[in-house]
């Protein structure tokens, strides 16, 4: 009471100052509130990032966020970008680009966590996520990105079907899936979106048609579906006027040229199942910049006004049975850069425009029936005689598709079991039919693809929608030719210690180059007396040999020999893999692979092979494959060492196998570049029957008496009941594999050591069969056995390899 008395006495002025002075404050904090009003989010949107951060396991790009809170003025590098409008995140880039920022995702990733955190950003329109390791579904929280316009989750291993979700994002204008584990097939509902522009789901797994519902994206300028298991007829492209690129290579689409929209920039349909005449309409795509229908069965003339128009600067037709003659008057654009002629039925003479360009590498037209021209050529009457066998009806040939098709249809209704065997239907009715003919003589000189960019492509490129690293190999360094002084000094000289293997005609070596990257290199000692063109063919099939199933080579150099003026060495330099053989990862006292991943690892194995017989031409044939050949990578990414590599073999020298850095002879092989003998491709078919066994089996075949024996308890267990299929498998598995996906790998087992070669599977036929038999293993029994088994590894580079194939 005195308080409040002594107040009312206070004078009016000092009264007025203590209003004057709470006036102020309230307004001050009003201010305050409303300058912090559009960083209401903020906070929510920090916090999301800092989750990413620790779900990607702090790695060292995303520092940053441990310095600042300020994100929306984090400077941009190559493999982070943060953009803003008005305080909210529109954009977030984040790349691990292989190698310099290499992944290690923690032991407990959960890709659903991880996008559930970048679902709070909901102002998010693009979203980069390349190269980063992350493996397990697509979740469908990513249907709550209802603002993204551009979603790129390349270069990682995420798997299982594409989910339903992604049609949710009404505004998506590109969509790259590519170099993933997606399975199933293209969702009719991509055609859905009304902006979409860029569709690339390259090199996955996925299987099936391509819907004829995406005919009607008008505002489509890429699609590109290559490196999957695609068939059939691909639907009309002609109303989409906008489409620049059509990348279908490396599917089984077929047996129609596809219906295309004249204005395409790129058309590559290489290595497919076309079997119809090249479409007149060709000559009218006066945009067109590059064409490749290699390795099909187009028939039919071959319209020789393609070398001529305005913008083309790259042309493959070879490994066809295309027709027609050439005259040395033709007209040719000056830009071109690639001419591939090879194997086909052509007659007449080497355009003059073409022929200057010969000796640069630049044209190659070996395997047809030109006069006059030096090299493999075969007389008239061979092409036409060939062009007279090849007049196959169409009309015919789409009947029995359609007639294959309507079996699939009626199998439908069986629901789940129904689907079963339409996928085994598949594997049967659209395997290819006839093997690729092979490509007679030197192989097409190694060039450098400059073709003109349009703008589409630039702005993805400059925009980083569409990764630089998403090719086979695109991990490993570029081939070249290493000087010697490097290899000096990544060895120390050749010194003593650096050899880990010294067969009869070649040394090996281990090494370090000066960024770092271990080697190993093959030093062979060659007679002068070869000529320099044969060197050369050599090199450039070694140099294409390059998977992500294969050991391969990235470079040589060559040398005089001090000791004797009549011989050259060749060093050939592979790069290096540290974590033993498949055998010693099913068979061995360390870390055992679950069930999931040794089908896994089968498929990967069916890849590499099927490279070699398909990837080039000529295919690569006889490597006689044994499951110590097949190594594992840093991330437990299986890759096959020892392959009848040309020039190598040429010099009955043998070939190698590397160990964990090590390396040892594994002489007997024999060179089969120039040819695609089928009973030789059945041979490699065997040896990857043996593989399967031991990953059945859990235990070394050592002999081909082991083979015989374990051969027939498999037979005989199989037909008999699950029980009985289990007690001849690896212990170690037997409580974690479906009987579905157990009985399928038996199967295919058994089919491929069958006494009779030309009883043996396809490479394709195994790939397909032993992708079903993933797709039907349980993953919850995959998932639990993981955990329980690898605490002491590395489970992230394990775990997903539960995704590869």
């Amino acid at each position: 009471m005195q308080s409040l008395f002594q107040l009312k006495q206070l004078p009016v002025v000092l009264m007025a100052n203590l209003v004057l002075m709470h006036t102020s404050l309230l307004f001050l904090s009003t201010l305050f509130h409303c300058v912090h009003l559009s960083d209401q989010f903020q906070p929510f949107q920090y916090n999301a990032l800092k989750q990413i951060q620790q779900f990607l396991n702090y790695p060292s790009v995303l520092t940053v966020f441990d310095n600042t809170w300020d994100f929306c003025n984090v400077e941009p590098s190559p493999f982070l970008t943060i953009v803003c409008y008005e305080d909210n995140v529109t954009q977030l880039h984040i790349t691990g680009n292989n190698g310099v920022f290499p992944p290690s995702l923690p032991r407990n990733f959960s890709i659903d966590a991880l996008f559930s955190s970048i679902s709070s950003l909901s102002n998010l329109k693009v979203l980069s996520l390349v190269s980063l390791g992350l493996w397990g579904p697509l979740p469908a929280t990513i249907g709550k990105l209802s603002s993204m316009e551009i979603l790129n989750l390349s270069s990682n291993y995420i798997n299982g079907f594409i989910p339903l979700e992604l049609s949710y994002l009404n505004n998506l204008q590109t969509l790259v899936l590519d170099h993933n584990k997606f399975t199933g097939q293209i969702p009719h509902w991509v055609s859905s979106f009304n902006d979409l522009a860029v569709l690339s789901l390259k090199n996955n797994s996925l299987f099936g048609s391509l819907p004829s519902s995406i005919s009607s994206s008008e505002n489509l300028r890429v699609l590109a579906m290559a490196d999957n298991h695609l068939f059939g007829e691909i639907p009309s492209l002609q109303n989409l006027t906008n489409l620049q690129i059509l990348d279908l290579k490396n599917n089984y689409f077929g047996p129609s040229f596809p219906v295309l929209h004249h204005k395409v920039v790129t058309v590559d349909i290489r290595n497919n199942s076309f079997k119809s005449s090249v479409p007149n309409e060709l000559n009218s795509y006066f945009q067109l910049e590059k064409l490749d229908i290699s390795i099909n069965e187009l028939i039919g003339p071959f319209p020789p006004s393609l070398f001529s128009l305005p913008s083309i600067n790259y042309i493959d037709i070879s490994g066809n049975k295309l027709t027609g003659k050439l005259f040395q008057n033709m007209s040719c654009n000056a830009h071109l850069v690639l001419v591939n002629l090879s194997s086909n039925l052509l007659t007449g003479e080497l355009p003059a425009c073409l022929r200057e360009n010969v000796e640069e590498g630049v044209v190659s037209y070996d395997g047809n029936c030109l006069s006059g021209e030096e090299g493999n050529q075969k007389p008239l009457s061979f092409c036409h005689n060939e062009a007279l066998a090849v007049e196959v009806s169409p009309q015919k040939l789409r009947h029995k598709e359609r007639k294959a098709m309507a079996v699939l249809v009626s199998s439908l209704v069986g629901g789940i079991v129904g689907l079963a065997v339409i996928v085994g239907l598949s594997l049967w009715v659209f395997q290819r039919r006839n093997r690729r003919a092979a490509m007679k003589g030197p192989s097409t000189r190694l060039i450098t693809e400059k073709l003109s960019t349009v703008n589409t492509v630039k702005l993805l490129s400059d925009a980083r929608y569409i990764s630089e690293t998403m090719k086979m190999g695109a991990n490993l360094p570029t081939y070249r030719a290493f000087a010697l002084e490097e290899l000096k000094e990544a060895t120390n000289n050749f010194s003593h210690p650096s050899i880990v293997g010294e067969p009869s005609l070649i040394q090996i070596y281990r090494g370090k180059l000066g960024d770092g990257t271990a080697i190993v290199i093959r030093s062979i000692k060659m007679r002068k007396k070869h000529s320099p063109t044969m060197f050369t063919q050599h090199i450039e099939i070694i140099s294409r040999l390059r998977h992500n199933h294969l050991v391969s080579c990235i470079g040589h150099c060559f040398e005089c020999c001090p000791d004797d003026s009549t011989v050259g060495i060749v060093y050939f330099v592979f790069e290096s893999l540290p974590n033993g053989t498949l055998r010693s990862s099913i068979c061995g006292g360390g870390v055992r692979l679950n069930w999931a991943q040794r089908i896994t690892a089968g498929i990967g194995v069916a890849k590499g092979i099927q490279f070699l017989h398909t990837g080039i031409m000529p295919g690569v044939f006889s490597n006689h494959l044994k499951i110590t050949d097949v190594l594992l990578d840093p991330n437990f990414h299986v890759k096959i060492c020892t392959y009848n590599l040309p020039l190598l073999a040429h010099q009955n020298a043998g070939l190698m196998q590397f160990q964990g850095g090590a390396a040892v002879s594994s002489n007997g092989l024999k060179s089969n570049i120039g040819g695609r003998e089928k009973e030789e491709e059945k041979y490699d078919i065997y040896d990857i029957g043996v593989i399967l066994m031991e990953i059945l089996v859990g235990r070394p075949i050592m002999s081909q008496n082991d083979v015989m024996v374990v051969k027939d308890i498999i037979q005989v267990s199989n037909k008999m009941d699950d029980t009985a299929r289990r007690s001849i498998v690896d212990p170690t598995i037997i409580k974690e594999c479906s009987t579905e996906s157990l009985k399928t790998v038996m199967d295919i087992c058994l089919r491929c050591l069958s006494d009779d070669p030309t009883a043996r599977p396809s490479i394709e036929d195994i790939l397909w069969t032993l992708q079903f038999a993933a797709q039907l293993q349980d993953p919850w029994r995959n998932d639990s056995h993981h955990i329980h088994h690898l605490s002491d590894s590395n489970p992230n580079n394990l775990q997903e390899q539960i995704s590869r194939g």
